[in-house]
């Protein structure tokens, strides 16, 4: 019988004990075993200014520079001004 995986992504920091501690509480009701697939790094990106300029160069957006893409116009939508 084959079993139908979901997958969530969450962002967590690894503490000094090695302990994967999550930024938000899992949406999924337990005790339940999961597996876990740990994505990192090897160089320190928790500046957000780096992580977005490397996904910004990342040849998997490439298809975002094909003129298709651009489905909207600065006239669509309404202008959002944040009240803070």
């Amino acid at each position: 019988m084959e079993t139908t995986l979901t997958a969530i992504e969450m962002t967590g920091t690894v503490n000094e004990y090695h302990e994967l501690q999550l930024d938000d509480i899992l949406p999924i009701p337990g005790p339940r075993r999961v597996r876990v697939i740990v994505m990192y790094s090897a160089v320190d990106q928790s500046d957000e200014k780096e992580w977005l300029h490397a996904a910004s160069q990342s040849p998997a957006f490439d298809f975002l520079k094909d003129p298709k893409e651009d489905i909207y116009t600065l006239i669509d939508g309404k202008p959002y001004h944040d009240e803070v």
